[in-house]
Protein backbone atom coordinates (compact mmCIF):
# COMPACT_ATOMS: atom_id res chain seq x y z
CA UNK A 1 0.00 0.00 0.00
CA UNK A 2 1.47 3.23 -1.01
CA UNK A 3 1.40 6.15 1.41
CA UNK A 4 -0.15 9.39 0.44
CA UNK A 5 2.16 11.84 -0.47
CA UNK A 6 1.63 15.41 -0.39
CA UNK A 7 2.63 18.31 -2.81
CA UNK A 8 3.25 21.50 -2.62
CA UNK A 9 4.12 23.51 -5.70
CA UNK A 10 5.43 26.75 -6.44
CA UNK A 11 2.12 28.96 -7.07
CA UNK A 12 0.90 27.55 -3.68
CA UNK A 13 3.56 28.97 -1.88
CA UNK A 14 3.39 32.28 -3.68
CA UNK A 15 -0.04 32.37 -3.21
CA UNK A 16 0.15 31.52 0.28
CA UNK A 17 2.79 33.99 0.80
CA UNK A 18 0.87 37.24 -0.91
CA UNK A 19 -2.48 36.39 0.90
CA UNK A 20 -0.40 36.51 4.36
CA UNK A 21 0.97 39.87 3.47
CA UNK A 22 -1.93 40.91 2.41
CA UNK A 23 -3.65 39.84 5.53
CA UNK A 24 -0.74 41.16 7.86
CA UNK A 25 -0.64 44.85 6.05
CA UNK A 26 -4.29 44.65 6.15
CA UNK A 27 -4.67 43.92 10.27
CA UNK A 28 -1.59 46.80 10.40
CA UNK A 29 -3.42 49.56 8.93
CA UNK A 30 -6.63 48.70 10.80
CA UNK A 31 -5.05 48.71 14.37
CA UNK A 32 -2.59 51.70 13.29
CA UNK A 33 -5.69 53.68 11.43
CA UNK A 34 -8.37 52.88 14.86
CA UNK A 35 -11.79 53.38 14.54
CA UNK A 36 -12.18 56.62 16.60
CA UNK A 37 -14.03 59.26 14.44
CA UNK A 38 -16.38 57.00 12.48
CA UNK A 39 -19.80 58.12 11.93
CA UNK A 40 -23.10 55.58 12.30
CA UNK A 41 -24.45 55.31 8.57
CA UNK A 42 -27.02 57.53 7.85
CA UNK A 43 -25.57 60.57 9.09
CA UNK A 44 -26.47 62.73 5.75
CA UNK A 45 -24.94 66.28 6.88
CA UNK A 46 -23.27 68.11 3.95
CA UNK A 47 -19.49 67.88 3.84
CA UNK A 48 -18.40 71.01 3.18
CA UNK A 49 -20.56 74.40 2.82
CA UNK A 50 -18.96 76.70 -0.02
CA UNK A 51 -19.86 80.58 0.06
CA UNK A 52 -19.76 83.02 -3.05
CA UNK A 53 -16.52 82.81 -5.33
CA UNK A 54 -14.10 79.69 -5.41
CA UNK A 55 -10.52 81.04 -3.63
CA UNK A 56 -7.65 81.04 -5.67
CA UNK A 57 -5.27 78.61 -5.75
CA UNK A 58 -1.96 79.70 -4.21
CA UNK A 59 1.45 78.44 -5.52
CA UNK A 60 3.86 77.07 -3.49
CA UNK A 61 5.96 75.30 -5.62
CA UNK A 62 4.90 72.00 -6.78
CA UNK A 63 2.19 72.04 -4.31
CA UNK A 64 -1.15 73.52 -4.84
CA UNK A 65 -2.80 75.04 -1.72
CA UNK A 66 -6.62 75.30 -1.95
CA UNK A 67 -8.42 76.84 0.84
CA UNK A 68 -12.11 76.03 1.89
CA UNK A 69 -14.76 75.78 4.74
CA UNK A 70 -15.77 72.53 6.04
CA UNK A 71 -17.53 71.35 9.11
CA UNK A 72 -15.67 69.62 11.52
CA UNK A 73 -16.86 65.81 10.64
CA UNK A 74 -15.40 66.36 7.29
CA UNK A 75 -12.16 63.94 7.98
CA UNK A 76 -14.25 61.47 9.81
CA UNK A 77 -15.99 61.16 6.55
CA UNK A 78 -13.35 61.16 4.61
CA UNK A 79 -11.66 57.92 6.26
CA UNK A 80 -14.90 56.54 6.29
CA UNK A 81 -15.18 56.63 2.37
CA UNK A 82 -11.42 56.35 1.82
CA UNK A 83 -11.65 53.12 4.37
CA UNK A 84 -14.66 51.71 2.46
CA UNK A 85 -13.29 52.09 -0.58
CA UNK A 86 -9.84 50.04 0.12
CA UNK A 87 -12.29 47.79 1.86
CA UNK A 88 -13.93 46.89 -1.30
CA UNK A 89 -10.14 46.89 -3.18
CA UNK A 90 -9.00 44.10 -1.11
CA UNK A 91 -12.28 42.15 -1.01
CA UNK A 92 -12.02 41.96 -4.58
CA UNK A 93 -8.42 41.00 -5.30
CA UNK A 94 -9.16 39.05 -2.61
CA UNK A 95 -11.78 37.20 -4.62
CA UNK A 96 -9.81 37.56 -7.65
CA UNK A 97 -6.93 35.86 -6.41
CA UNK A 98 -8.62 32.74 -4.28
CA UNK A 99 -10.91 32.71 -7.73
CA UNK A 100 -9.76 29.11 -9.55
CA UNK A 101 -9.19 29.39 -12.97
CA UNK A 102 -6.42 31.95 -13.23
CA UNK A 103 -3.33 31.43 -14.88
CA UNK A 104 0.32 31.58 -12.58
CA UNK A 105 1.02 34.96 -14.29
CA UNK A 106 -2.61 36.43 -13.46
CA UNK A 107 -2.13 35.13 -10.18
CA UNK A 108 1.42 37.18 -10.08
CA UNK A 109 0.41 39.98 -11.41
CA UNK A 110 -3.16 39.69 -8.88
CA UNK A 111 -0.34 38.93 -6.04
CA UNK A 112 1.43 42.23 -7.02
CA UNK A 113 -1.83 44.44 -7.07
CA UNK A 114 -2.36 42.94 -3.74
CA UNK A 115 0.63 44.12 -2.40
CA UNK A 116 1.01 47.47 -4.46
CA UNK A 117 -2.66 48.09 -2.54
CA UNK A 118 -1.16 47.36 1.20
CA UNK A 119 2.00 49.29 0.56
CA UNK A 120 -0.03 52.46 -0.25
CA UNK A 121 -2.74 51.88 2.52
CA UNK A 122 0.51 51.55 5.26
CA UNK A 123 2.18 54.63 3.22
CA UNK A 124 -1.10 56.61 3.68
CA UNK A 125 -1.16 56.26 7.56
CA UNK A 126 2.58 56.86 8.18
CA UNK A 127 2.46 59.88 6.16
CA UNK A 128 -0.74 61.37 8.17
CA UNK A 129 1.37 59.90 11.39
CA UNK A 130 3.78 62.18 10.03
CA UNK A 131 1.48 65.34 9.60
CA UNK A 132 0.25 65.26 12.67
CA UNK A 133 3.58 65.27 14.50
CA UNK A 134 3.83 68.79 12.70
CA UNK A 135 1.15 70.31 14.85
CA UNK A 136 -1.74 69.99 12.39
CA UNK A 137 -4.66 69.44 14.13
CA UNK A 138 -5.71 66.21 11.47
CA UNK A 139 -4.98 65.62 7.96
CA UNK A 140 -6.05 62.85 5.47
CA UNK A 141 -3.95 61.44 3.18
CA UNK A 142 -4.54 59.93 -0.63
CA UNK A 143 -2.38 58.00 -2.16
CA UNK A 144 -2.60 56.05 -5.89
CA UNK A 145 0.39 55.43 -8.40
CA UNK A 146 0.53 58.86 -9.78
CA UNK A 147 0.27 61.64 -7.16
CA UNK A 148 -1.06 62.27 -3.44
CA UNK A 149 -3.48 64.36 -2.36
CA UNK A 150 -3.30 65.74 1.51
CA UNK A 151 -5.98 67.48 3.12
CA UNK A 152 -5.33 69.21 6.03
CA UNK A 153 -7.13 71.20 9.32
CA UNK A 154 -5.15 74.56 9.31
CA UNK A 155 -5.92 78.35 9.89
CA UNK A 156 -4.09 79.37 7.50
CA UNK A 157 -1.03 77.30 5.84
CA UNK A 158 2.08 78.88 4.62
CA UNK A 159 4.85 78.17 2.20
CA UNK A 160 7.03 76.79 5.12
CA UNK A 161 3.80 74.18 6.38
CA UNK A 162 3.65 72.80 2.58
CA UNK A 163 7.01 72.54 2.48
CA UNK A 164 7.50 70.40 5.28
CA UNK A 165 3.90 68.59 3.73
CA UNK A 166 5.95 67.75 0.76
CA UNK A 167 9.21 67.01 2.24
CA UNK A 168 6.97 64.01 4.32
CA UNK A 169 5.57 62.40 1.19
CA UNK A 170 8.49 62.63 -0.88
CA UNK A 171 10.38 60.51 1.89
CA UNK A 172 7.45 57.95 1.92
CA UNK A 173 5.77 57.57 -0.90
CA UNK A 174 7.19 57.00 -4.78
CA UNK A 175 5.20 60.28 -5.86
CA UNK A 176 6.46 63.11 -8.41
CA UNK A 177 6.84 66.85 -6.96
CA UNK A 178 4.63 68.04 -9.22
CA UNK A 179 1.99 65.09 -8.21
CA UNK A 180 1.41 66.87 -4.66
CA UNK A 181 -1.72 68.26 -4.29
CA UNK A 182 -2.48 70.16 -0.79
CA UNK A 183 -5.86 71.12 0.38
CA UNK A 184 -6.49 73.50 3.50
CA UNK A 185 -9.63 72.89 5.26
CA UNK A 186 -10.57 75.85 7.69
CA UNK A 187 -10.43 74.84 11.36
CA UNK A 188 -13.58 75.01 13.71
CA UNK A 189 -12.52 78.09 15.39
CA UNK A 190 -12.35 79.97 12.39
CA UNK A 191 -15.61 79.03 10.85
CA UNK A 192 -17.65 80.02 14.31
CA UNK A 193 -15.45 83.36 14.33
CA UNK A 194 -16.74 83.83 10.55
CA UNK A 195 -20.34 83.03 11.05
CA UNK A 196 -20.42 85.82 13.90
Amino acid sequence: MKKPTIIIGKKQIVLTCMSLVLCGAVYLNYTLSGQQGLLPAGNDSPVADTEGDLPQPNDYGAAELVSGSAQSDYFAKARLEKQTSRDTAVETLQSIIGGGDLSEEEMVVNAIDAVTLSQLIESESIIESLILAQGFSDCVVYLDGNGAKVVVESDGLNASQAAAIKDIILSEAEVAAEGIRIFEVASGAQEDAAES
